[in-house]
């Protein structure tokens, strides 16, 4: 084995649709678990058969749908969940059981209300079980974070001995502290005896913010399996991101691990799982998030502008994001601004840009964004009258939606001075209204994300609605307000169509 492979263990589909609200139907689960495949992931915990019908059918369906990762299912240390893994695996071409109990004194007492010596002979004996079915099985010490180090020891050289070929140490409760917990799987794969013959993973929870440093910290220290989700989804505050560790170790070269992540995808297989498990990014996310490639700090701006690296240790290109966001705000600077204008067309040295810049100033205290029809209005050539001719402009907005009505939207567009109308039905009014802007543009565009923010909060509270939609490879932001969700939603799409067309 490459010491310096570390293989990516994703458990999107099972610790990350614990979330509550992120469940998915096995038709989802698959499409997921392809994407995963084309993402490059080593192994994918599929679910956890014995748990419902649907998880059962789930790892199934996976297992026939999938065929280079190794397909994973989650089990007890009990010889029924064992056989229903096992049974759920029968179509894998590459399957893993993935047995496991408590290891921490906390666990045993009041969990099991068992001894250390019980709980270390049901171990070696669900591992012994387990391998009646498969070559590759894995074992989970549950709470080893919190656990007594000698014995976690004890139960790791045991289970090995029984057949586990990869021992996973969760810091289940996000308790450890980066030291600690590189301490903790350094003391293992010191004292362990036979540790050679198996593979240390790490599986850490966010509790205190310090998954990912965790998991980075366990591979440091010789583990070389991380266990984590997209987005860094999961039980409580979530797991280990995939993301994070994988652009960690691409961005730290000196540390020398490799993985099989095609950083390419990241983007594209975030925005997925955010959409289909209904799980917003917060727009701060590493990697990720909205602003992770936005700039609207003028000395930033001025940075990045002149050299891309001043402020970015990332390439966005590298994660399927094509370029980074330079947002014109009050603490932007002339360089920022130069860089719009030029973008719109303007030659630079025939205008002014010092009284330009003091006219943007003006602008700006009174706006939270400046967008391009600002710009234009600054410049001149977009007085409110001359862009509202060129404009896309909603002249009529009607919805009819109730139970058990289907709903339908009404919606009539001014365009260029001539008005068009179409109606149409959707899974909501939104959805309807947006289906008929559809039936009048007639361009491909896509939906990438959608999100609704109270103002101030309340019944009668402004909605603010952020689009972000894809056009013909390039992506435009819309923003709308309104105290009816739906006239946000189609205004935050309006405008976004305005900055397209």
């Amino acid at each position: 084995m490459d010491n310096n492979r570390v293989y990516i263990f994703d458990t999107t589909l099972r610790d990350g649709e614990q979330v509550p609200g992120c469940q998915l139907t096995t038709v989802e689960k698959i499409v997921v678990a392809k994407e995963l495949e084309a993402l490059g992931v080593d192994i994918i915990e599929a679910g956890f058969p014995i748990s419902s019908p649907g998880d059962f059918q789930s790892v199934v369906e996976i297992s026939k749908a999938v065929s280079e990762p190794v397909i994973c299912a989650l089990t007890r240390a009990n010889t029924a969940d064992i056989d229903a893994a096992a049974e759920a695996l029968r179509f894998a071409k590459r399957g893993r059981i993935h047995t496991g109990i408590g290891a921490s004194d906390m666990h045993i007492k009041y969990k099991f209300n068992s001894t250390r010596e019980n709980i270390l002979e049901r171990a070696v004996a669900a591992v012994k079980y387990a391998r009646k079915f498969t070559d590759d099985v894995e074992f989970y010490a549950e709470d080893a974070g919190r656990a007594d180090i000698e014995y976690l020891a004890q139960m790791v050289e045991a289970v090995i001995a029984a057949g586990a070929t990869t021992v996973n140490i969760p810091d289940t409760n996000g308790y450890c502290l980066p030291d600690q917990y590189g301490a903790k799987i350094k003391y293992l794969a010191d004292n362990v005896k036979n540790i050679d013959k198996a593979i240390i993973s790490v599986h850490c929870h966010n509790d205190l913010g310090l998954a990912t440093a965790n998991s980075i910290a366990g591979v440091v220290n010789g583990a070389r399996q991380v266990e984590c989700t997209i987005n860094g989804i999961g039980e409580r505050a979530g797991n280990t991101s995939l993301e994070e560790v994988a652009m960690i170790f691409k961005t730290h070269h000196a540390l020398g691990y490799q993985t099989n992540i095609n950083s390419k995808k990241i983007y594209g297989i975030s925005n997925l799982i955010s959409q289909m498990m209904r799980m917003p990014v917060q727009p701060n996310k590493a990697i990720v998030g909205r602003n992770a490639f936005a700039h609207s700090s003028g000395i930033h701006q001025d940075g990045v502008l002149k050299h891309r690296e001043n402020y970015e240790i990332l390439n966005p290109e590298d994660l399927g994001i094509q370029s980074n966001s330079i947002i014109l705000t009050a603490r932007s600077g002339r360089h920022a601004l130069k860089h719009h204008l030029e973008r719109l067309g303007y030659k630079i040295d025939k205008i002014n840009l010092d009284e330009v810049y003091q006219r943007f100033l003006e602008m700006a205290d009174q706006k939270k964004e400046i967008n391009d029809h600002d710009l234009l209005v600054l410049m001149g050539d977009g007085s409110d009258s001359n862009y509202d001719d060129d404009a896309i402009k909603v002249t009529l907005l009607q919805v009819v939606c109730g139970d058990p009505l289907r709903p339908m939207a009404t919606v009539r567009l001014k365009i260029k001075g001539e008005e068009k109308e179409a109606s149409s039905t959707g899974n909501g009014p939104v959805n309807a209204t947006l289906n008929a802007i559809h039936e009048i543009v007639k361009d491909e565009i896509e939906l990438d994300e959608f999100s609704v923010q109270s103002m101030r909060g309340g019944s009668n509270d402004v909605s603010k609605v952020n689009m972000h939609v894809r056009s013909q490879g390039k992506s435009y932001y819309g923003f709308g307000y309104s105290t009816d969700i739906v006239s946000a939603s189609v205004n935050a799409y309006v405008d976004a169509l305005n900055k397209i067309f």
